[in-house]
């Protein structure tokens, strides 16, 4: 037994030498094989028909190593659209193998800038990375013109660069940054269609998120299959009357149970500023408590929380975010963070949770 045990030794000790002495070449060999992987391999190639969801960004302007700025993916039919593109959220729609250079359209919500903070670099990789001729379309309402101009302009000499180095071939210049699709809001009791694409059909209501106005949500109807996404707003009777019935309800949700812990630090350390902020923003947000409520009376299928607030760095911080809540609505709920997916394959009325990242 110990010859066998000293032979065992000594090829474990040949591996590991030889492995240090290679491990350059074994490195890059990996490398190649992550890269081709992750060059031929798309999520839209892998999804059955239906309408799905992923949170490529379920968190808030506080930073969260799990939740990065808000950012909701819809794919219906295959096609990829996205819904606010906070700060992180690029890069999660790269981990999450959903190719930007396939974004059929954005959709803004409203123009707080946690909302829109990564929407240069969307645009950016959405051209570079798909070789688009065309603009994406940027729709919200009145006002997404001043945003999208902005991006343009400040993006306006990286798109020359790039032009120059790569040629026209690779990056067209007829497709470089936004093309803003401005509508009206319609008055509460309303929805507007904001465009239609084959089966699918996105409408877009008003939001309690003052003083911030225009606020909407967005809602996804394909196949016989619904999602709606609240955007930011205080608990609104006009966001439950949109969401009658739907599938999935994708709600932001702020816990003032929380929030006043860091009220009360902020008083601790004297740091008015910080105090006074988190005392305005309960206001204009909806609690988890108030979410669920809307869930149980527009008699949704399943609730997923995003736009989390505060961080919730421990996982008891997650029991009292949620605390109260299945106490209000019987149904399912999933507490989002990056890269969490729910499936809504047409023909059924199945819904399926999963965690990509």
């Amino acid at each position: 037994m110990k010859r066998i045990a000293s032979v065992l030794l000594i090829v474990v000790l040949i591996a590991a030498a030889t492995a240090f002495v290679f491990r350059k070449s074994i490195a890059m060999r990996m490398m190649e094989r992550v890269v081709a992987g992750n060059l031929q391999v798309s999520l839209l190639d892998e999804v059955e028909d239906g309408l799905h969801v992923v949170l490529c960004g379920a968190g808030s302007p506080l930073p969260d190593v799990e939740r990065s700025g808000p950012c909701v993916a819809v794919i219906a039919g295959g096609k990829l659209y996205v819904v606010d593109s906070g700060a992180g959220s690029s890069r999660v729609l790269a981990r999450a193998r959903l190719p930007q250079g396939e974004i059929e359209r954005v959709l803004l919500t409203h123009f707080h800038s946690d909302h829109i903070d990564g929407l240069g670099e969307l645009m950016l990789q959405r051209w570079a990375g798909g070789g688009r001729s065309e603009p994406v379309p940027v729709h919200g309402p009145t006002g997404v013109e001043r945003v999208v101009a902005g991006f343009n302009q400040a993006y306006g000499q990286d798109f020359v660069y790039r032009v120059a180095h790569h040629g026209e071939d690779t990056v067209p210049p007829s497709g470089a940054g936004g093309d803003a699709r401005p509508f009206s809001v319609p008055a509460d009791g309303g929805v507007t269609q904001v465009f239609r694409d084959g089966d699918l059909e996105v409408s877009a209501f008003a939001v309690d998120h003052a003083p911030v106005s225009p606020a909407v949500g967005y809602r996804f109807d394909y196949k016989g299959r619904s999602v709606l996404i609240s955007g930011d707003t205080a608990k609104s009777s006009n966001l439950q009357a949109a969401a009658d019935g739907v599938d999935l309800l994708v709600h932001e949700a702020l816990s003032p149970e929380l929030v006043a812990v860091m009220t009360r630090a902020a008083q601790t350390a004297g740091i008015k500023r910080i105090e006074k902020i988190t005392v305005d923003i309960v206001d204009y947000h909806a609690s988890p408590i108030e979410a669920a409520e809307i869930a149980r009376d527009a008699a949704v299928d399943h609730l997923l929380f995003y736009h989390i607030v505060p961080p919730l760095p421990l996982a008891p911080l997650e029991q009292v975010f949620l605390e109260g809540v299945d106490e209000v609505y019987p149904g399912p709920v999933t507490l989002g963070r990056d890269g969490t997916m729910i499936r809504l394959p047409s023909g059924s009325t199945e819904i399926e949770v999963s965690e990509l990242l």
